[in-house]
């Protein structure tokens, strides 16, 4: 330590040499400052995936009408839209899907019958079979959310 405050000019210029040293003049890249713009390809569901949503509220407000005891009298829904409406990725219509549709409208117009033997329970639960076997042979879809719709 003695000989560095004996040799000042000696410090200093070590100081100096090493501060030089750190400060490089490194010449800084310009980042482009353009901004890529992502387009994102929004989901635009089919009208058969529209209409289907659409038949899941309404048994949802069947299973809760008939839990409470209450006879549905209506189908508010034109289930004829199965057979016009347009498929998920242009996807075509099978005989076994059209036979399908055909008894799944029929056991949903089952419901609504009031002179019917065959308790509504039943009735209903049999026509969320229906859909969930279609949905086993032609086509996967919510499987475990139709299962929801079951009257235990």
């Amino acid at each position: 330590m003695a000989f560095y405050y004996n040799n000042k000019y000696l410090s200093l210029f070590l100081f100096s040499f090493l501060l030089l040293i750190n400060c490089k003049n490194e010449e800084k890249v310009a980042e482009s400052t353009t901004k890529k713009v992502v387009e994102y390809d929004m989901y635009q569901p089919s009208e058969m995936a529209n209409f289907m949503n659409a038949m899941y509220a309404y048994n949802q407000q069947l299973k809760a009408q008939i839990i409470a005891g209450e006879t549905p009298t209506h189908l508010p829904l034109d289930l004829a839209k199965l057979h016009s409406a347009e498929m998920t990725d242009k996807k075509g219509r099978t005989a076994a899907w059209n036979s399908f549709v055909n008894v799944f409208i029929e056991s949903q117009q089952t419901i609504i019958d009031t002179i019917s033997n065959v308790d509504l329970k039943e009735r209903y639960n049999a026509s969320i079979n229906n859909c969930l076997g279609c949905y086993k042979t032609e086509c996967t879809g919510p499987i475990p959310k139709i299962k929801k719709l079951l009257i235990q």
